[in-house]
């Protein structure tokens, strides 16, 4: 059995280790209440945009009358031979399973895809790191190629790495997240499309709608199928374990755990796109469709990455909940383990003392 003093030491030591834990699902907590006000705060923006486009549907030819082929590149179907897929992950650890279960997801889905080329966008350093000692990196990789490879692009093509191959990176981008980084990989990603270098985009993150209401998605972005509806190709949804320990940790930390509640407020901004009043628009509403569906994409994107990053640090504040906890119940089985140490130390003494007198005697 160990000493009294070895115990006391790690009992202190557990005891850091548990206040550490305690501060750090603290500070996720308050994390998770902004990056919820964020996403709500984008909805407005997010959701006229869509209504726009609606309305522009109706008003606007988007289709050829003659051939019925869509006018615009990001409406044009044809046969998947090369493919994006932009998995969304983490820059830190310390989140549970929620990386893992990610980086699980997208190794599910190639697995689905063996029969066509797939490019990776990596966005997180956790999905980056995991990616690249599984498949080659492209001579491509960027945000998007500089003007001189684009030029030498078009004189001979690039020779892909592998079927699998990761063509962008993008690290350390969900700490201070901007619209203007989610533009910039829209505008990557639709000029690639655009250009006829990808059949299709596809969107691997962690749906966050509330604390109990997650799972992971893979979304189909391009071609635009229909405007405002989400084309969901894989879910994962959590167990319901994991939902439980979601509410404890939401109860423990003072967050709620349910989504705000906005029906009417997004019933009385689609009144905009049904609505049969001829709007005057200042372009025509051809130009002005084609101008705003690149858009959609960007706000899709951010949308997306402001759900991964409170989806994150809602998985940290739980998988830290899990570690106080487990904290506590060491620091109660130690000091067990030191009581019966110091009860039994005691005990050798008095009976010591016991056979020294009586020896004496």
């Amino acid at each position: 059995m160990a000493n009294v003093l070895d115990i006391k030491r790690r009992i202190r030591s557990v005891t850091n280790t548990r206040q550490i834990t305690k501060a750090m699902k603290m500070v996720s907590a308050a994390k998770l209440r902004r990056a919820q006000e964020r996403a709500l705060a984008a909805r407005p923006y997010s959701q006229m945009l869509t209504n726009v486009l609606k309305s522009l549907v109706s008003r606007a030819e988007i289709y050829d009358p003659e051939t019925g082929e869509p006018r615009h590149p990001l409406l044009a179907e044809r046969p998947e031979k090369t493919i994006l897929l932009i998995v969304v992950t983490g820059d830190k650890g310390l989140a549970g399973a929620f990386n893992a279960n990610i980086l699980k997801t997208a190794q599910k889905f190639l697995d689905a895809k063996t029969d066509v080329n797939v490019d990776l966008v990596c966005v997180g350093r956790k999905g980056r790191d995991f990616l690249r000692r599984r498949y080659p990196v492209s001579a491509a990789v960027g945000p998007e190629l500089s003007e001189m490879a684009e030029g030498a692009a078009a004189e001979k093509p690039i020779e892909r790495a592998g079927r699998v191959q990761i063509v962008g990176e993008h690290v350390g981008v969900l700490g201070k997240l901007e619209f203007s980084q989610a533009r910039a990989l829209a505008e990557s990603v639709v000029k690639q499309f655009t250009r006829g270098e990808i059949d299709g985009v596809y969107l691997l993150y962690n749906e966050f709608k509330s604390v109990i209401a997650q799972r992971l998605v893979v979304e189909h972005l391009l071609p635009i199928k229909e405007i405002g509806v989400v084309d969901v190709r894989l879910a994962e949804e959590a167990e319901e374990e994991d939902r439980k320990r979601r509410i404890e940790a939401a109860k423990s930390a003072g967050v709620g755990v349910r989504a705000p509640e906005t029906r009417e407020i997004d019933a009385r901004a689609a009144e905009f796109g049904t609505s049969q009043v001829d709007y005057i628009y200042e372009q025509p509403a051809e130009d002005m469709f084609n101008q705003l569906l690149p858009r959609y994409i960007s706000t899709q994107i951010f949308h997306a990455l402001l759900e991964s990053v409170a989806a994150e640090h809602a998985a940290r504040m739980t998988a830290m909940e899990a570690a106080t906890s487990n904290a506590t119940d060491m620091i109660e089985s130690l000091t067990l383990v030191m009581n019966r140490a110091r009860q039994a130390k005691i005990t050798k003494e008095i009976i010591e003392i016991v056979s020294g007198a009586a020896a004496a005697g």
